[in-house]
Formats: structure tokens, C-alpha cells, sequence
């Protein structure tokens, strides 16, 4: 129980003794120990990188689940599991979910019809996206957030502790440098001792022996000094190499930087080649394309009678095509689109072309005229005007 108490009495006089050292600073009536320049720089380095790394880790969050209610629930949920040391769940992603309602109403609605038998392609692609997503969503979290979050909580915490630290013992060696000055000061004035013959024996004797005091404090002090010089410079020592490992989390971050790109771009031309053969799929269902409200061009309104005729597109010569008298459209391009043979017509965005259609022609294609120019044109790269 004594050195409980006697502990707890020298935790509190240190406290205090750094606190009084903090407040001199302050108010500039105390010295204190600037770091080098290196070391300043080292700093501010971490400190950059640890605002900067939780930056980007909440807004990639965000970006992988943007629903504030879902993220809430989502880390709820792998906090609870995380403790109860156990993997949690795949969760449906909103794609498979819209996916699911989707079929279920072609369902109800009926699968032969026009409308059901497009919920059916459309709710099926949607899966296939939905199911590409929950793939990128599990590889961006191993490959970039989990090793961002890993330094935040773990190495950032580390050098965090030791910069603290490295304060406190920085707080004790100037307050031990100011204990010596003062000390010093104190053995100086008590070494001048006063007459002999001018004062009494008494006084003489006193002086003498508060000179030997202050000169036991002043070695005392001395050696407080040095270890606290010590323990400050080991300290410091630390913390550097604490620091200048930020250099290797910005290599680590940067090969995770490489990773996550690289699941977006999978992610991403996994989805256009999963649209793409939706396209497709509905080009091939009666009326695939219809007019929308925002002007879109649909190929309902521009194919003739002649759809289902036996004329092969491989077979279809071009130049040989004659523009009808009555169906022609004005289309302008959405895209720039380079031709991939002489068949095609080269394409400039925001251009004026006329299209029409032939029989015999795919509905994803259609003819496009410009000046003496002639070639098929891609349907989704244009929008029609009149």
C-alpha cells in the first residue's frame, strides 16, 4: 500500500512538473528543445499521410456501398462478427435483388409476353452485374481498404503512442535543464560568502554550508540531466525509424492502388460485355427498340415491312444501297466512332447524319449518309431529331 501511494505520489508530481514546463513554454519563460529539421519533416510527412489515407478509406467506403443506411448496417454487422471471430455473410448486392424482383413480375405478367420476356433478359443481366459487383466490392475491400485500415488503427496508433511519448520525455529534459539553470544560479550566489570580518561566525558557517547544499543539488541535477537526455534520445531514435517507415506504407498503398484499379477495371468491362449481350438479346425481341421520351433513336420506327427478309447483312453491298423515298431520319451522333472497315461510316460526335434502314439489315446496325458518304452506323451511337 506504501508504494502504491509513494507511486502514485511521484506519477502526480511528474504530471505536475511537465505541466508547469508546458505552461513556461507557452508563455515563453522557458526554454525548449526544437527538433531537427529531418525530424520536423518526417512529421509532417506522417501527419500528411494519415489525413490523407483516411480521407480516401471513407470515401472509398462510400463509393462501394453509397447508401448510408446499408454502409451503417453493413459495418454493424461485420463488427459483430469480427468479434465473434466469424466470417460474415455475402450480402445481395441491390443488382441481384432488382434482378430477382424482376423475374418474379415476368412471372406474373406472363414470360411469353413482349414486357415478361424482357423483364426475364433484363432481370437476368442485372444478376450477372449485381454478382460482379459483390466480386469487386470483396476484392477492393482485401486488396485496398483492408490495408488502409490497417495502418490507421495499427501503425498510425504505434506512432502516435511513441510521438506522445517523445513529448513527455522532451517535457522532462527541459524541465531538468531548468532545475540545473536555476540550480546553478542558486550555488553561484551562495559560493559568494561574506566577510569574515564584517559579519558574525554564525552567518559564516550558514553560508558555508548552504554553498555545499546547492552544490549537491547542482550534482544531482546533473545527473537527472543525463537521463533524461538519454531516455529523450533513444526515444527519438524510435519514433525516427517509426516515421521513416511511412516510406514503406506508400509503396504498400501504392501496389493496393494498382490492385483496386485493376478489380475496377475487371468490374467495369465486365459490365459493359454483360450490357452489350443485353443489347443483343433485346434486339432479337419484338420491339426491342422503341422511341423514348428523351428522343432516343429506336429501330421500331425506322425498319420496313421487309425485316424478316432472307438478305443476308454479309451479303448486303453497300454502295449498292439506295436511300427510300419515305423513312429517313435525322440522327445525331452521340460518339465518335471510328470505322472498322469500308462498309462502315466514320462517325464525329455531335454531327448531323441521315440513317435509314434496309431490309435484311440487324437491328443493332443501320445505313448512315453524310455528304457522298455511305456506311452502316452503329444504332447506339446515335439519337434521333426528326
Amino acid at each position: 500500500m506504501d508504494f502504491n501511494v509513494k507511486k502514485l505520489a511521484t506519477g502526480a508530481g511528474l504530471l505536475f512538473t511537465r505541466a508547469v514546463q508546458f505552461t513556461e513554454e507557452k508563455l515563453g519563460q522557458a526554454e525548449k528543445t526544437e527538433l531537427d529539421a529531418h525530424y520536423e519533416n518526417l512529421m509532417s510527412r506522417a501527419d500528411c499521410t494519415k489525413n490523407w489515407t483516411e480521407k480516401i478509406y471513407r470515401q472509398t467506403e462510400v463509393l462501394l456501398q453509397p447508401n448510408p443506411i446499408d454502409h451503417s448496417g453493413a459495418r454493424i454487422e461485420e463488427f459483430v462478427y469480427e468479434k465473434l471471430d466469424r466470417k460474415a455473410p455475402s450480402r445481395v448486392t441491390n443488382g441481384e435483388l432488382l434482378g430477382h424482383y424482376m423475374q418474379d413480375a415476368a412471372n406474373e405478367f406472363g414470360p411469353d409476353t413482349p414486357y415478361g420476356s424482357t423483364l426475364i433478359k433484363v432481370g437476368e443481366c442485372e444478376q450477372r452485374l449485381g454478382a460482379a459487383q459483390r466480386e469487386f466490392l470483396h476484392t477492393s475491400a482485401i486488396s485496398f481498404l483492408t490495408p488502409l485500415r490497417n495502418f490507421l488503427e495499427g501503425d498510425w496508433r504505434t506512432i502516435t503512442k511513441e510521438r506522445r511519448l517523445l513529448e513527455n520525455l522532451r517535457l522532462d529534459l527541459d524541465a531538468a535543464k531548468s532545475r540545473l539553470k536555476k540550480a546553478k544560479a542558486a550555488e553561484a550566489k551562495a559560493a559568494v560568502a561574506p566577510d569574515f570580518q564584517e559579519t558574525r561566525p554564525r552567518n559564516y558557517v550558514l553560508s558555508a554550508s548552504a554553498s555545499a547544499l546547492w552544490s549537491e543539488e547542482v550534482e544531482k541535477t546533473e545527473h537527472e540531466l543525463r537521463v533524461a537526455q538519454t531516455e529523450f534520445d533513444r526515444q527519438a531514435e524510435v519514433t525516427r525509424l517509426l516515421l521513416e517507415g511511412i516510406s514503406s506504407t506508400h509503396v504498400n498503398h501504392l501496389r493496393c492502388l494498382h490492385e483496386f484499379v485493376e478489380a475496377q477495371a475487371i468490374y467495369y468491362k465486365q459490365c459493359h460485355f454483360h450490357m452489350q449481350e443485353l443489347q443483343k438479346e433485346l434486339g432479337r425481341l419484338p420491339n426491342a427498340f422503341a422511341l423514348n421520351s428523351s428522343g432516343t433513336i429506336a429501330t421500331a420506327d425506322l425498319i420496313s415491312e421487309g425485316f424478316n427478309s432472307s438478305v443476308e447483312m454479309d451479303t448486303l453491298k453497300i454502295e449498292e444501297v439506295q436511300a427510300p423515298a419515305a423513312g429517313t431520319r435525322k440522327a445525331k451522333v452521340l460518339y465518335d466512332y471510328d470505322a472498322a472497315d469500308s462498309s462502315e461510316l466514320f462517325l464525329v460526335a455531335d454531327e448531323i447524319i441521315t440513317v435509314y434502314t434496309v431490309p435484311g439489315m440487324d437491328s443493332d446496325w443501320l445505313v448512315g449518309e453524310k455528304g457522298d458518304q455511305k456506311g452502316k452506323v452503329p444504332v447506339t451511337y446515335l439519337e434521333l431529331l426528326s
